[in-house]
């Protein structure tokens, strides 16, 4: 299988399915195509056109029955890697765990809009003061944050944790990208919000992927709302 993605630092899409397979132990190639611009006629969209109808990363490219496959979103990709390795564990067994954790799942994958667009994803930048002042400009956003929080601290009491649902998976890759957002930001969550957080940010595939964001050195002009580049 191969993977392409965004840029690590800045494309939270692409971090979901990454880590989710890396923490997974399932091999796969990655390409990363950069985030150049996302007009049409720009490298990233011309490299994309022809692996996905939108466009967009990530994407997916498998192989079933012999044939190539292609499969986009986030979420998608997700289902066609708990069908392909069940014995990952990336839902959780239990009926009743596996509803609730596709229910947050879901509601990650279209939900908190003021959270995505008030805090966007850089791992690289430390941005505690614009975190500080956007939570009082934006009602909005601290409500989204407070679902957050209590939508963690709801699934950690019920599974008693490491993760929301016990071991990590496909929920917490989806929540992944708001980890990093609350450390970009310096958001204030509840006691077992910030545990909770700390232990996604320590495990390896997040930790990999960190590491690897932060050697980008890849300043985008067009993906910092907070900052003006260094040169």
């Amino acid at each position: 299988m191969k993977l392409f993605i965004g840029n690590k630092n800045y494309s939270s899409w692409s971090m979901r399915p990454w880590v989710l397979m890396r923490q997974a132990g399932i091999a796969f190639d990655e390409e990363m195509v950069r985030f150049d611009s996302f007009e049409p006629d720009s490298q990233f969209k011309r490299r994309l056109a022809g692996l996905s109808p939108t466009a967009k990363v990530p994407v997916l490219e498998t192989e079933i029955g012999g044939r190539k496959q292609i499969v986009w979103d986030t979420l998608a990709i997700a289902e066609y890697l708990a069908e392909s390795f069940p014995d990952r564990g990336l839902w959780p067994a239990d009926a009743g765990a596996r509803a609730l954790a596709r229910s947050i799942t879901a509601e990650m994958h279209s939900g908190f809009q003021a959270l995505r667009s008030c805090f966007p994803m850089n791992i690289e930048a430390s941005l505690p003061e614009v975190g500080a002042r956007l939570l009082t400009e934006r009602p909005d956003a601290a409500a989204d944050l407070a679902r957050v929080d209590a939508l963690w601290s709801a699934c950690l009491a019920g599974s008693g944790g490491p993760f929301l649902f016990g071991e990590f998976g496909i929920a917490d890759a989806f929540y992944a990208p708001v980890v990093m957002r609350i450390r970009t930001y310096g958001l204030a969550l509840g006691e077992a919000s910030v545990a909770y957080a700390n232990r996604t940010t320590a495990a390896a595939g997040v930790a990999e992927w960190i590491a690897q964001a932060l050697a980008e050195k890849d300043f985008l002009q067009f993906e910092e709302p907070y900052r003006r580049s260094p040169s």
